[in-house]
């Protein structure tokens, strides 16, 4: 099941996903994978935070410094 959402997501299949895999593996080697992928994992996470904070800012309530103006 997961492989067709893969195919219907990117319309690429199980060949194309094993092709690019290879070249990953040949440009940036087997070692240096784990680190690419933390990194992106910690990019994605930083992003998905930032737009929440950026969510949570748009409902808080405005504070009303006019009344302190008087």
């Amino acid at each position: 099941m997961e492989a067709s959402l893969v195919v219907a997501i990117a319309g690429l299949g199980m060949a194309e996903l094993m092709v690019i895999l290879a070249i990953v593996v040949l440009i940036f080697g087997a070692s240096k994978l784990p680190m690419l992928g933390k990194g992106l994992g910690e990019g994605i996470r930083n992003f998905k935070s930032g737009i929440r904070d950026d969510t949570d800012r748009d409902k808080l309530p405005e504070s009303s410094d006019k009344s302190n103006e008087s």
